[in-house]
């Protein structure tokens, strides 16, 4: 199977299913010299950790990181490193039911198409669970970005067709709620329209909107490797994303040049600045200084205890009753993949820029 690999200069490649022995990523890339331990990526890990509220699956995985190479005396020695997380709480029986038929909304049907069988288990690597690998890169993509002063933080914009309030827009809240909004009353009203869904055991979507402070102007290349294009890219890859926006976004489309383009000014001290940011700080495929503004819509999770009709692999009109243990909502655990993706996507571009001038 190709395409687990993702960067040029700071390349990751996840590997692991999701009722195999374990899940993990190596990373190939990182400079020397960078403090890493096994706590600045546990942290990050225990954000996506399943178990934690009723709104997320029951599956209890402690998600404990290993270091197994990359790291002396707590600092990278720029030689690859491996991160391992073993998996304790498999149900494998939970999937029998399901070998033969494809579930509506997952990859099942796809995977049998293009290679001729399947892991039934869970999805394989189609699970949601391979994105630990994917957390764990990004901690530590966090940390190298730290060095430079940049920040990433993301959170639940919308759940459904509830959406937080700017006016009442508090990241300090998200660490507050399970659902990780930055807004107090949107999320009691999410966590109502959550347990409405539960009672109907039916599940939502909803959009994770990201932030990234302090990238400096020049980053990114001007043709295929466009920031923008890259950030795309990574948060595409994520497992039930099937919408991506820059700044405006598509609302971008609706406006008019002398509404969207951000006029520059020059502070005091000579500092290039844009008066507004509807290009969400990208321009050309490369960083203008601004704060970059993405946002990743995620679809239902098709795992619904509800009957619904499909196919076998024999071809046969079949109806299934998926069980198992699976979020209602995937948004809340997706935040910190997409605050993963996106610092291991500003990481690659920066270190490649930083030999485009002397």
């Amino acid at each position: 199977m190709a395409g687990s690999t993702l960067g040029t200069m700071f390349r990751i490649m996840t590997w692991g299913e999701s009722h195999g022995k374990g899940v993990g990523v190596t990373i190939d890339g990182c400079p020397a010299g960078l403090s890493l331990c096994e706590e600045d990526i546990q942290k990050y890990l225990d954000r996506r950790r399943p178990g934690q509220s009723r709104f997320t699956t029951a599956r209890q995985e402690g998600d404990q990181v290993e270091i197994l190479s990359g790291i002396f005396e707590g600092k990278t020695t720029g030689t690859p490193i491996a991160l391992i997380v073993r998996n304790l709480d498999q149900r494998s029986r939970d999937y029998r039911a399901i070998m033969d038929v494809y579930r509506p909304g997952h990859a099942d049907y796809c995977f049998d198409a293009k290679y001729g069988f399947r892991d039934y288990r869970g999805g394989g690597r189609s699970s949601g669970r391979e994105t630990i690998g994917r957390v764990a890169a990004g901690a530590v993509a966090v940390k190298l970005l730290s060095h430079y002063g940049i920040q990433v933080e993301a959170y639940t914009k919308s759940i459904g067709t509830i959406e937080i309030d700017p006016r009442h827009f508090d990241l300090a809240e998200r660490e507050k709620n399970r659902l990780y909004m930055p807004d107090a009353t949107a999320a009691a009203a999410a966590e109502a329209f959550m347990d409405e869904l539960m009672q109907a055991q039916d599940s939502c979507g909803g959009v994770v909107e990201c932030i990234i402070r302090g990238v400096p102007a020049g980053v990114g290349e001007p043709v295929f490797d466009k920031l923008d294009a890259c950030l795309a890219k990574a948060v595409m890859s994520i497992g039930a994303v099937k919408g991506f926006e820059i700044g405006d976004g598509f609302a971008a489309a609706q406006s008019r040049g002398s509404v969207n383009n951000d006029e520059f000014y020059t502070e005091a001290d000579g500092a290039v600045k844009k008066r507004t940011n509807h290009s969400g700080g990208i321009l050309g495929g490369i960083s203008d200084g601004s704060e970059i503004v993405l946002r990743a819509a995620f679809k239902p999770t098709p795992s619904i205890v509800r009957q619904q009709r499909t196919v076998n692999r024999a071809g046969e009109n079949v109806e299934i009753v998926v069980k198992g243990r699976h979020d209602p909502v995937v948004v809340p655990r997706a935040v910190v993949v997409v605050e993963a993706m996106a610092a291991l996507t500003v990481a690659d571009l920066l270190l490649l820029g930083r030999c485009a001038k002397l």
